[in-house]
């Protein structure tokens, strides 16, 4: 007998009917407090070598429709292997066949990134981090969250201390279904803390880091597409963070006031395009040529780094002065006057270097973020102007 079950870290589905394993209907639950869905991650059991056809019937009614054209449900046997299912989107409903090789298997908007590995990334980056020399990596909790998650902070500060050394900025997934920043931080953290790497060494012997692995933890665990426990979408509260309904941009605003800030990378997924691309602060006030210079410089040298990465497509440039300020690049490009970029990774495949099988992956993301070090290399020197 099949039985569908969603009942666990990150999981999103309501089963309607699954009497008929042609036919399984499915709708996804909104986030609470919030109009916004997409998200979705849940295991079938009990199906081995069934042929089964899912119909998500509320997929016309989900937050970002022009995401399901072109799209393909991910799927797993094991939660390590995620590839591509036939999917079709048509009357308003996603339907996706599979027959499935063992008795569970998991489908996903995008391969998964549950707390546990959050918390295992952490430990494995700190245990890795002590054998460097040239400086120190701490954990430290900058908040915590609505639900009372820890909202965890990685900071290595280098051991040159002769000057202040500048200070960089990463944070991903404010966004908690967009889990391929998670894995974009995964292969982040692996280099930047790889004792054989001779950049990752250079970087941090020249230059403090400040990491935010998961900045909605609360809607990670809940399996939000896009808000946090009391349905605020996190990305639109950095102008006037309220810290009780919005601790997580309180909490790092905040740090970000008190240590500096030099440079600024937001990690997220987009939903419709099927690219890798950066969104900058051009729209905001009093953008300078200077700025322009950090961002362009930024984009070339990351697409020098890797085929996977782009600058002819993205978002529509905001006009000079009409940038949103609430959004994080925008705030603090305006508050720093430094460089500040949104960094946005497919859920779709990349249609520039397409892959049949399992699309834009776990591991393109992981491989993006590790030649993201190549790029923040590139800007430190034009920086320091060396």
């Amino acid at each position: 007998m099949i039985a569908i079950h969603s009942s666990f870290d990150g999981g999103n589905i309501r089963v309607l009917d699954a009497s008929d394993p042609g036919a399984i209907r499915l709708e996804i639950v909104a986030d609470a407090h919030s109009h916004y869905f997409q998200w979705f991650c849940f295991r079938v059991s009990g199906a081995k070598g069934l042929p089964c056809r899912f119909i998500i019937e509320n997929a016309g009614k989900s937050a970002y429709i022009a995401g399901w054209p072109g799209y393909r449900v991910v799927a797993s046997h094991d939660r390590e292997d995620w590839f591509r299912t036939e999917t079709v989107y048509a009357g308003g409903q996603l339907a996706f066949s599979l027959i499935p090789e063992r008795d569970c298997v998991y489908f996903a908007y995008f391969a998964p990134f549950s707390l546990e590995r959050n918390a295992d990334l952490i430990a494995r980056t700190l245990d890795a981090a002590q054998s460097l020399t040239g400086g120190e990596l701490r954990l430290s909790v900058a908040g915590n969250t609505l639900d009372g998650r820890p909202l965890d902070l990685l900071t290595w500060r280098s051991a040159k201390r002769q000057s202040t050394p500048p200070q960089v900025w990463i944070i991903a997934r404010q966004h908690p279904g967009e889990t391929m920043a998670s894995w974009w931080m995964e292969g982040f953290l692996a280099r930047l803390f790889d004792r054989d790497d001779p950049l990752a060494g250079h970087l941090r012997a020249n230059a403090d880091f400040h990491i935010v692995p998961l900045m909605n933890p609360d809607g990670a665990f809940r399996g939000h597409l896009r808000t946090n426990a009391a349905g605020i979408d996190l990305n639109r509260q950095w102008a006037e963070p309220d810290p009780e309904r919005a601790p997580e941009i309180f909490h790092i605003r905040t740090a970000m006031d008190t240590a500096g800030l030099d440079f600024f990378l937001d990690v997220h997924g987009d939903e419709g395009l099927p690219y890798n691309f950066i969104a900058g602060a051009e729209g905001v006030p009093g953008h300078s040529p200077e700025a322009q210079q950090w961002l362009d410089r930024y984009k070339n040298a990351l697409m020098r780094a890797s085929p996977d990465f782009q600058t002819v497509h993205g978002y529509k440039v905001d006009a000079p002065g009409s940038a949103n300020l609430a959004i994080a690049t925008n705030q603090i490009a305006l508050r720093f006057r430094k460089l500040a970029m949104t960094l946005e990774m497919p859920f779709k495949d990349n249609a520039d270097r397409p892959d049949q099988a399992r699309g834009f992956s776990p591991a393109r993301a992981g491989h993006l973020g590790r030649a993201s070090l190549d790029a923040i290399a590139d800007w430190l020197a034009y920086y320091r102007g060396g």
